[in-house]
């Protein structure tokens, strides 16, 4: 396309790295101005834990490749966003400034700012729906509030109709002038990751393309599968979008109407593979309307459990994936080799910590932050308070889950617990190996240590937790 001396589009590029399925992008391109897609380390990016910082720059760098594809570029800056934005707008002439909503708080906080002062200086900006299926105050109870229960929500929301996905534009017109972009490499995403940054990158699936080879790859190989085999972390039976959901490399109408149509064929497995996206629309919804589930108990009722804040030894076994406990350890180190961790993982690590260490949530919460490549405010606020039992969940008083008998259930042969936990190996995995490639020198590890005793006895911990949730009742 040719240049145009029209005002241009800014359009801010946040967690939302893909031309397909991009309502401010599909928008920006109908309107036949310049666009000029930006990217800014901004102080919410700089906020990020080690690993997610990583991450994100790796789907920055691989965006970047894909606008240069279609005849475009990624302007990169550094600073507080207000400030970027607007000395750009200044730069290029922009009238517009355009961005995919986000519902975190730091997020809003951020971009209230940015609308507000823009718009009071004659600058159009504006915010698009694409991170999420519907927008939080859309779906309601018959009482007209949010959804507090899942259930209810999936059944509210399973039958409206999702509009179809937008197909990546072709090109974007190009400014008269291009302003000038920071060298990505000076920024150093990587620093904080050290020698993880090598480890991690042999597992992270970066990219638009990669992400829609994932959910082709899914939907004909595993889906039929996916509602029997997903609870089992050596089986390759879940979708593993998480990634790309979380840094925008694939958006969500695109998963939808893909399951919805493996589901029409008759799979099995289909609706259980919705259902999950809507646990994820759950989460969004209630980081949007309760925002303080990122931080303070969701029932405030918990606000006297005597959870420990302490972060001493045990917990650093916690985190080494050294706490004698096999199945919890082999998913604390799956989380330091490939920056994720299965599902069923998640929920035995963090009930772990939360009862049978009786560790406060936050704790675990900040270490995923750190440590997923996957990491989402949302889904990581709701999980880790719904395990703890805080959060949003019908039943938690009595679920403690057993770590023992979770391995025999689902890793039977242990070999997921092998594939991760090499002290328990005559001959160790790459993956297990791999861990003391990626984790800190000053943790002194080495595969020939001892594999350590229990932290917490299972039984003792389990009557510990159990007592204390009858004392808070």
């Amino acid at each position: 396309m040719q240049a145009s001396d029209a005002p241009p589009i800014l359009l801010w590029f946040r967690r939302d790295f893909r031309l397909s399925d991009h309502p401010a992008l599909a928008e920006a391109a109908r309107q036949g101005r310049p666009v000029i897609p930006v990217c800014i380390l901004d102080e919410v990016v700089e906020g990020y834990g080690a690993a997610p910082k990583w991450r994100w720059g790796e789907a920055v760098a691989q965006f970047s490749k894909s606008l240069e594809a279609i005849g475009s570029r990624l302007i990169l800056r550094r600073g507080r966003a207000l400030d970027v934005l607007q000395k750009l707008a200044k730069e290029t002439g922009a009238s517009d400034v355009w961005w995919t909503r986000a519902y975190d708080p730091e997020a809003i906080a951020r971009d209230t700012d940015v609308k507000s002062t823009l718009r009071q200086s004659g600058i159009d900006a504006r915010s698009f729906s694409g991170h999420v299926l519907f927008e939080p105050w859309t779906v309601t109870t018959k009482a007209g509030g949010f959804f507090k229960v899942y259930s209810p929500m999936w059944r509210a929301v399973r039958g409206l109709d999702i509009p179809l996905p937008d197909p990546a534009p072709r090109g974007l017109m190009p400014p008269a002038d291009w302003p000038t972009s920071d060298d990505q490499q000076d920024w150093a995403l990587e620093a904080a990751m050290n020698r993880g940054a090598g480890v991690l990158a042999q597992f992270a699936c970066i990219g638009e393309e990669s992400a829609h080879d994932r959910l082709t790859t899914f939907l004909e190989a595993r889906v039929d599968d996916y509602a029997k085999n997903r609870d089992f972390p050596a089986i390759d039976a879940t979708s593993r979008l998480s990634e790309n959901l979380a840094w925008g490399e694939i958006g969500p109408r695109t998963i939808w109407h893909a399951g919805q149509r493996v589901l029409q064929e008759g799979r099995p497995g289909a609706e259980k593979f919705l259902k999950e996206v809507v646990w994820r629309e759950f989460a969004y919804h209630l980081i949007f309307h309760t925002p303080h589930i990122t931080a303070k108990n969701w029932r405030p009722e918990w606000d006297s459990f005597p959870w420990s804040e302490t972060e001493d030894g045990d917990v650093l076994r916690w985190k080494q994936g050294r706490t004698g406990i096999p199945l919890v350890d082999a998913a604390m180190r799956e989380l330091y080799v490939t920056g994720t961790m299965h599902n069923r993982g998640r929920m035995i690590v963090g009930s772990y910590l939360t009862k049978h260490m009786m560790t406060h949530w936050r704790i675990g919460l900040n270490w995923f932050e750190d440590c997923l490549i996957d990491w989402d405010p949302a889904a990581n606020a709701m999980g880790w308070q719904w395990v703890a039992g805080s959060g949003p969940d019908a039943a938690p008083y009595f679920r403690v889950f057993n770590p023992v008998t979770q391995a025999d259930k689902f890793d039977a042969g242990r070999t997921y617990i092998n594939d991760y936990v090499g002290e328990l190996s005559p001959s160790p995995s790459d993956r297990a190996l791999a861990f003391y490639q990626a984790c800190p020198r000053s943790w002194a590890l080495t595969p020939d240590d001892p594999y350590p005793a229990p932290v917490v006895n299972l039984a003792v911990g389990r009557a510990r937790a159990l007592e204390a949730y009858a004392a808070r009742e």
